[in-house]
């Protein structure tokens, strides 16, 4: 049964015809790891501004830094990378309209979900037509999704769909977008493109560029971005709102610094107060708020060993207002090197994540469980359609992982992952939504993506010694997604 659609996919993408183009995108947006890898590398050379943990990344600040670096100096990786990037930005910032395909099928989905996540079901399809015009783009993504292909329990989807305009030195935008706020490679806790993303408008600086105020310049170059979106789908508190707040700084070479704050608010049988509910900021077990508060700090520190580039990052989400009392933290601690091999370094990351949230911030031995996405006034906690909006295991889970990353000569681009999950915790009496009862999953992914004449071909094959309950034993996974330019 399932093979039948593997061929039904594989048919239908096949009857597209298709040409050189490229998506039209204002943005670097969030799912592809080659295109990151190769920006860190540069930002690690000094060649870009060390913004590279707030995605969507406005190309416009890239293209700008690249056209003026002394790129003739650099190593031949630093050279490569940049004429990726270039090509990849110019592609999609070009003016005029662009159309394409894509297409995503597997026999089960990704249990552990990184920066390039490929589908949330089983199957998807996607037709999307986009626009650059002046300051103003747009797109449409027209597509289904389906769950369980045998069940064919299809729903219609508009991800990657959006409107945006320039005004000035910011950018206007509503549609349905992913984010990724945070220096993780695998995991990012507060906001990911873990969920599918909800409807939103938004606001967010169009470059990245130093600001010229004397109180900002020391700052570095910087982003801003502020978003409001509605939870609309299956839940059990309907009418609920979200908004997220992200400022990232650069104020030293190598030194990214992030501060968010993501909120819950509105919603059947709560009070609507948006303003005034916004700005109260305590919430403990003295004074507890009426909204379902996150806030977020992230610091990634970039360097060289003898020449070669390196990285160490954190992040840490508090729950509570009163980080050093009572915070309610969910950690995440990795650092990666990019080991120079020929001429394409091979990116090698280590990353630990911890949504088994300790009472302060420091104080790993004293833990609250259940709390990190769950809240007593929203059942539905931090989740979107049934995903958890920031880290992929959800509440009370931990997650090592070890993933090693590179790009040959023909721009194929690799990728190999161990992970070891632990999902869920015995002493949590509160929902996850991946595992319902306590689970340990080793699981091992190799991943290879193709560039070809028009399109681009992903393939992933996954093997894990258990999977989440109340499924029981190994599970061997394919999936396969093609991304076709028309």
């Amino acid at each position: 049964m399932r093979v039948r659609y593997f061929l039904q996919v594989g048919v239908l993408a096949c009857l597209v015809a298709f040409a050189p183009s490229a998506l039209a995108s204002p943005w670097a947006e969030v799912g592809d790891n080659q295109l990151r890898s190769d920006i860190q590398l540069l930002a690690s050379a000094g060649m870009v501004s060390d913004l590279t943990t707030h995605w969507p990344m406005p190309w416009h600040s890239i293209l700008t830094s690249l056209d003026d670096a002394p790129l003739a100096s650099q190593p031949v990786s630093v050279r490569l990378a940049a004429e990726r990037v270039l090509a990849h930005a110019r592609r999609e910032t070009a003016p005029g309209a662009a159309a394409s395909a894509y297409f995503d099928v597997t026999n089960r989905t990704a249990l552990v979900r990184g920066f390039e996540g490929m589908g949330r079901g089983e199957g998807q399809a996607q037709l999307s037509l986009g626009y650059n015009f002046s300051n103003i783009s747009g797109r449409l993504s027209v597509g289904a999704i389906a769950q369980d292909l045998e069940r064919r329990n299809y729903k219609l989807m508009f991800e990657g769909s959006y409107l945006s305009a320039d005004i000035g030195d910011v950018r206007l935008y509503g549609g349905y977008l992913d984010h990724w706020w945070g220096p993780g490679q695998i995991s990012a806790l507060s906001l990911s493109n873990n969920a599918r993303p909800m409807p939103q408008i938004g606001i967010q600086r169009s470059s990245t560029t130093a600001s010229s105020w004397p109180v900002l310049r020391w700052l570095g170059p910087w982003q801003v971005e502020f978003l409001l979106g509605y939870m609309d789908g299956p839940r059990l508190e309907r009418d609920t709102f979200y908004n997220a707040l992200r400022l990232t700084v650069n104020p030293a070479p190598g030194l990214e610094i992030g501060l968010a704050r993501t909120q819950q608010f509105c919603g059947q049988g709560h009070p609507c107060r948006p303003l005034r509910d916004y700005f109260d900021f305590a919430n403990n077990n003295r004074n507890a708020n009426s909204t379902n508060d996150q806030g977020l700090f992230d610091i990634k520190y970039s360097f060289g060993i003898a020449g070669v580039p390196a990285q160490v990052y954190m992040q840490v989400m508090n729950e509570d207002s009163s980080p050093i009392v009572q915070s309610a933290s969910s950690h995440l601690f990795g650092a990666s090197v990019f080991l120079p091999i020929d001429e394409n370094p091979v990116r090698l990351t280590a990353e630990y994540t911890d949504s088994v949230p300790t009472h302060s911030i420091f104080s790993f031995g004293d833990v609250l469980h259940g709390i990190a996405y769950n809240n007593g006034d929203y059942p539905d906690g931090m989740r979107y359609r049934g995903r958890t909006i920031g880290f992929s295991l959800d509440s009370d889970s931990r997650l090592f992982s070890l993933q090693g990353s590179w790009t040959d000569q023909g721009g194929r681009f690799y990728q190999l992952s161990y992970h070891r999950a632990h999902v869920n915790h015995p002493a949590n009496t509160l929902p996850n939504v991946v595992s319902a009862l306590p689970v340990r999953v080793n699981l091992g992914e190799a991943r290879v993506t193709l560039p070809l004449s028009g399109l681009k071909l992903d393939l992933a094959g996954r093997v894990q010694d258990e999977q989440p309950r109340p499924r029981r034993g190994g599970a061997v996974s394919i999936e396969a997604a093609l991304r076709i330019d028309l």
